[in-house]
């Protein structure tokens, strides 16, 4: 049995947790929260007195910090992520850690972290070769490649949303027509708004959720799920730009896993037709057919199991 404290800091707030690991499981003992301010030490100043409290009962040395890039895992530094306020740019975070309780402490990103867990705990436990999907706000990855997490040069492997699928569509990542713009819960927003301005009439669910500015992926889900045959276009077009995106990611990196989390979680069966015809039409016919392509597991909590699953590294 090992003790471990997580970090999970965000842009809206910053969570510590409590995790116990042992057979290759983990149990989440304890956690709190407290909003993200422009001060670095004053928000984790909050979360301290929980931290040494739990330190102190289990004897816990290590500790694992997931956070949004840019970063530099190897110095331990938050370099200037565009969701934290400047205050946070610059912040040597493993070493005020380290200082402060007595911890060993690992940095990585929040794909890269949640890559790990999925790996160590959820839907990829037992493979060598795995790739890990966000597909929240953004579209983020994070590799496993034999057997061990790889970050590149700079921590800026596994940026598979900034790769551009077509000439034109929806902006993610900063770049029209990336995998992000088809493939994220912005992404499909942005993507159902252009769909929607070419019709000759606006579709009826996009009224019904309250005109353009109020669509979001989770009404466009439901809504295709109820049958809306606009929605179910949207999420028909998103699942083909899926399958062109993983085909790239298969023939490259060859893995035997892909776990997807976020909006594939929650609507695979809306993506995965449109997005296995792609897949079969575009991949490596061998490659693919090592490829098992997968809804994470750890859904609720993945945030805090992310940096625990950083501290057992």
């Amino acid at each position: 049995m090992k003790y471990c404290i997580g970090f999970d800091i965000g842009g809206t707030k910053c969570a510590v947790s409590l995790g116990e690991i042992a057979d290759g499981n983990i149990r989440i003992i304890a956690r709190e929260e407290t909003p993200t301010t422009n001060n670095p030490q004053e928000t984790l100043g909050v979360l301290a007195p929980y931290v040494k409290t739990w330190v102190a009962k289990t004897g816990a040395k290590t500790a694992g910090i997931s956070c949004g890039g840019p970063l530099n895992s190897k110095t331990g530094v938050i370099v200037c992520p565009p969701n934290l306020a400047k205050g946070w740019h610059g912040f040597a975070i493993v070493e005020y850690v380290q200082k402060e309780f007595g911890l060993s402490a690992k940095l990585q990103n929040d794909a890269n972290a949640c890559a790990v867990a999925e790996w160590k705990f959820g839907a990829g436990k037992g493979t060598q070769n795995m790739i890990f999907f966000t597909f929240g706000t953004g579209l983020g990855a994070g590799l496993i490649l034999d057997g061990r997490l790889y970050s590149g040069t700079n921590d800026n492997a596994g940026e598979a949303g900034h790769i551009r699928l077509a000439k034109n569509g929806p902006i993610g990542f900063g770049k029209y027509g990336s995998f992000e713009g088809f493939c994220s819960g912005g992404g499909i927003t942005r993507l159902a708004q252009e769909m929607a301005l070419r019709c000759k009439k606006i579709p009826l669910c996009i009224e019904n959720m309250g005109g353009m500015s109020a669509i979001t992926t989770k009404k466009l889900s439901e809504a295709a799920k109820a049958g809306d045959a606009f929605a179910r276009r949207v999420f028909l077009k998103s699942g083909e730009m899926l399958g062109k995106g993983l085909s790239i990611m298969i023939d490259v990196l060859n893995p035997e896993k892909i776990v997807l989390g976020g909006v594939f979680m929650r609507s695979s069966e809306l993506l995965i037709p449109s997005m296995k015809k792609v897949l079969v039409r575009e991949a490596l016919g061998e490659s693919l057919s090592v490829c098992e392509i997968v809804p994470a597991e750890l859904s609720e909590n993945i945030g805090d199991v992310a940096a625990l699953a950083i501290a057992d590294m």
